[in-house]
């Protein structure tokens, strides 16, 4: 994936400009700097959800029939879950809208098995983030987007994420995630959004590559 010359704004206001990065299949990149830098507006442009002001972003090398945000999950800071459907209604409902197949798998590699018939509303913060988190394991797509991926997340369900993160870079995927966190990706590589030496962004690789 590519972006050239990219540019955001916002409510009349320029959030970052002249953005210029690549990522290639297998590898993550992740996005930090301070609050209101735009790390989840970069993440929103790529799905689509947010308009691109000037620049271009591509997936070299993807499906030449789909679109870039269709071949994307983007998983928000917020869960996006209805308090009223239950786990099983939740996963259904993504793997249907994803055109993904069956939701056994996903819900038992993030340790939600057990919880299927509960509805959402009697989830804790971890375990509806870790259900927000399953979608991307029902339908394959080479990018991943994440925002803040490890909020409410305990160091076990952290670890479990790593895992499926690192076989997702391992199959040749992409990962594009803005976090304040650590996410233990060896080798993943570091865009900071509003870097003070007057550049809006500074690519260089992560000290434990």
């Amino acid at each position: 994936m590519i972006a050239e010359n990219l540019a955001c704004i916002r409510g009349g206001r320029v959030v970052f400009e002249g953005l210029d990065f690549g990522v290639a299949g297998g590898e993550a990149l992740i996005v930090t700097g301070r609050n209101g830098a735009g790390k989840s507006s970069l993440l929103r442009q790529i799905a689509g959800l947010v308009d691109i002001a000037e620049g271009r972003i591509a997936l070299e090398g993807g499906d030449t029939e789909l679109t870039l945000p269709e071949q994307t999950h983007y998983v928000g800071h917020l869960d996006a879950l209805k308090a009223a459907m239950s786990v099983r209604e939740t996963a259904l409902f993504w793997s249907g809208y994803l055109g993904g197949g069956g939701i056994d798998d996903a819900l038992e590699r993030l340790d939600l098995g057990d919880l299927v018939d509960l509805p959402v509303a009697y989830l804790s913060a971890g375990q509806r983030r870790r259900l927000a988190l399953a979608r991307l394991l029902l339908a394959p797509r080479p990018v991943w987007l994440l925002d803040e991926p490890t909020v409410a997340l305990d160091r076990a369900s952290v670890a479990r994420l790593v895992v499926l993160m690192e076989a997702h870079l391992a199959d040749g995927g992409i990962i594009v995630a803005a976090t304040h966190q650590d996410l233990g990706l060896g080798g993943a590589r570091s865009l900071v959004l509003g870097a003070p030496q007057g550049g809006f962004a500074d690519l260089h690789q992560d000290a434990s590559a």
